[in-house]
């Protein structure tokens, strides 16, 4: 066995031997501390969406109707059927910013439940670039995540703020019938904008760019993702 072959057998063992190692998988060696530090956000952020979308349901009952026969396990699967964009033909292939437009547009009649969260889903997934996990030669642009972070608090506001013609709400959270009795989407929205900033802090910090905030801009104004 000549010296480069014992090289490669060597080598070899050592990577088998760091992936049984306290769980070591072989792809972690591809990748740096931020990108499995950015792995962990995009699980959470998704998993996040999911929580989002059956309390959505839960509280909105109706949305969930106007497709006869659907039901909630049933658009969790849509939403983890799709790996990139999410785009679907009851939407009208509208995708992130202008499928979140939908939920307040008093001419919509479709489900807007599911509006919301392929939107926010979409949105969040194209803020670190359609990966669900990332490798050395991936990069995130930090004026994303910082864009995303911005619309979700301009989606909870509206959604606490934006009224049909005869004052309900498009979609009820925290608040049914004037009274405040359910907070949890607040955690949940707050969580999700949370998350994006921080990311947004790491991947600045990561190209030794300045994170630029979102100025002037109307807070009830969604604002198309940087390219």
């Amino acid at each position: 066995m000549n010296t480069f072959t014992t090289r490669i057998v060597l080598g070899l063992a050592l990577i088998a031997a760091l992936t049984g190692c306290a769980g070591y998988e072989f792809k972690n060696l591809a990748k740096s501390d931020i990108d499995m530090v950015a792995d962990e956000f995009i699980d959470e952020s998704r998993r996040l969406v999911q929580e989002l979308t059956t309390k959505l349901y839960k509280r909105n009952p109706k949305e969930l109707k106007k497709n006869p026969g659907m039901t909630i396990e049933m658009r969790l699967a849509q939403l983890r059927s799709q790996s990139g964009p999410l785009i679907f033909v009851e939407l009208a292939g509208k995708q992130e910013v202008a499928a979140l437009e939908l939920v307040f547009d008093p001419g919509f009649k479709g489900d807007r439940v599911f509006a919301l969260v392929v939107g926010l889903g979409g949105m969040l997934r194209y803020a670190y670039g359609y990966n669900s996990e990332l490798f050395l030669f991936d990069s995130l642009n930090s004026d994303r995540l910082v864009a995303s972070a911005h619309n979700v608090e301009v989606l909870l506001w509206r959604l606490k703020n934006s009224r049909r013609s005869d004052n309900s709400h498009f979609l009820i959270t925290s608040e049914y019938r004037g009274v405040t009795d359910n907070l949890s989407f607040e955690r949940l929205f707050g969580k999700l904008i949370l998350l994006q900033e921080m990311m947004a802090r790491i991947a600045g910090d990561a190209s030794h760019r300045h994170v630029n905030k979102v100025v002037h801009t109307a807070s009830s104004v969604f604002i198309p993702l940087p390219i």
